[in-house]
């Protein structure tokens, strides 16, 4: 018996293949109820989730139910360390194979995906080309590496088409006719997929984008910036939306000088500002305060507790765009007693870390709240 755990675009039309080739399956889905009872009779568990962190999570729950010689086939793209993090939770006596996929979801129905096999896969070969072609790629994780070493190829070469749309959009070239000069270049079939972009999310820009981001290597140049272009078009709502929808994306945000960034996660402004604007690869940062949902001076009076407030925040408005801590490039700090420097400086170190960005720091008389001891502004590069 298979345990297909994971039924998202991928899952449902898999673990169909494997029921019209006569395999008794059991699907889980979360809000099924507790993993276990799925996987508790099952020779083979497949695993198709979202990230690292959700396989880890589901095979936990699973692990007192499986069976020891059951094997576990892992088929999301989670990348290497994290196969090696699964491979250290499950007991000695379950099996475990690396086996990602490249292709869609009609390639899923039809069964004609390309399976990047990592491990001993000969207890699972037949089972595994059902879904398609087979690559045994050597010991366990490198089906891993290999998915991420191709979608950092395929996901930049994607984005770099849109691009040039884009550029030949803005000088009146004819969209139609520059898609069929690249159709006769290299680069022909991803132009033809941006040519007309798909209504259906065969694989969502928001998945690719956390591929990049798994496949992310110093010196990855190319990918690094196509995982920034990817972040922009999160930020603007395509995250679910097909990776193709990147050519409407990038054409709309050229035309586009900036972008409003206000996150639920950080208590709501005035409505005479925003709390960070997005131009280009920059964020542009407005000074941030302790003040609390209702308006009201958090730690009046108290240097330290302000500072803290304001920081948190900062990391909330940060990590809504991807970036962190590292990614500041300028920070200005407005204080209404420099005496109490010593106290802000104690606090700022604890999340700037490493080399300081370039920083400005005055005395005000005083901020637009009385009892606000401090207001923060910044500059961030999202292209690093």
């Amino acid at each position: 018996m298979i345990a297909f755990l994971g039924q998202g675009r991928m899952g449902v039309p898999m673990a169909r293949r494997l029921t019209d080739n006569g395999h008794d399956v059991t699907t889980w889905r979360r809000g099924d109820g507790p993993v276990a009872g799925a996987v508790a009779e099952a020779d083979v568990v497949i695993t198709m989730l979202r990230d690292g962190d959700a396989v880890l999570e589901v095979l936990g729950d699973a692990l007192p139910a499986l069976r020891p010689g059951t094997t576990v086939v892992e088929m999301s793209t989670i990348g290497p360390e994290a196969v090696r993090r699964v491979r250290a939770l499950l007991p000695r006596e379950i099996a475990l194979v690396d086996a990602p996929v490249l292709g869609s979801v009609q390639p899923a129905a039809d069964g004609t995906l390309t399976v990047l096999a990592g491990g001993d896969v000969s207890g699972v070969r037949e089972l595994l080309s059902i879904f398609g072609t087979v690559r045994e790629l050597g010991p366990l994780g490198a089906g891993a590496a290999m998915k991420l070493a191709v979608m950092n190829t395929i996901v930049p070469a994607q984005v770099l088409v849109a691009e040039t749309l884009a550029y030949g959009t803005a000088h009146g070239v004819d969209r139609d006719a520059l898609l069929d000069v690249l159709g006769a270049t290299p680069l022909g079939a991803v132009a033809e997929r941006l040519r007309v972009p798909s209504e259906q999310t065969r694989y969502a820009l928001e998945l690719a984008a956390k591929d990049l981001r798994l496949g992310a290597w110093q010196g990855s140049t190319l990918a690094s910036a196509a995982l920034g272009r990817l972040d922009g078009a999160i930020a603007e709502g395509y995250g679910t939306r097909d990776l193709s929808s990147v050519a409407p994306y990038v054409e709309q945000a050229g035309q586009a000088r900036a972008v409003p960034v206000n996150p639920a996660t950080v208590p709501a402004t005035n409505g005479m500002y925003s709390h960070a604007v997005r131009a280009g690869g920059t964020l542009y940062v407005s000074g941030q305060v302790a003040l609390d949902a209702d308006g009201k001076v958090v730690g009046e009076g108290d240097m330290t507790a302000q500072a803290e407030a304001i920081f948190e925040n900062i990391g909330r408005i940060l990590a809504d765009q991807g970036a962190s801590f590292r990614d500041i490039a300028f920070i200005r700090s407005y204080m209404v007693d420099m005496d109490q420097r010593a106290a802000y400086g104690a606090v700022r170190r604890r999340y700037i870390t490493g080399t300081p960005p370039a920083s400005t720091t005055v005395e005000v008389s005083r901020l637009f709240v009385p009892g606000l001891l401090l207001e923060v502004d910044l500059i961030v590069s999202l292209t690093s």
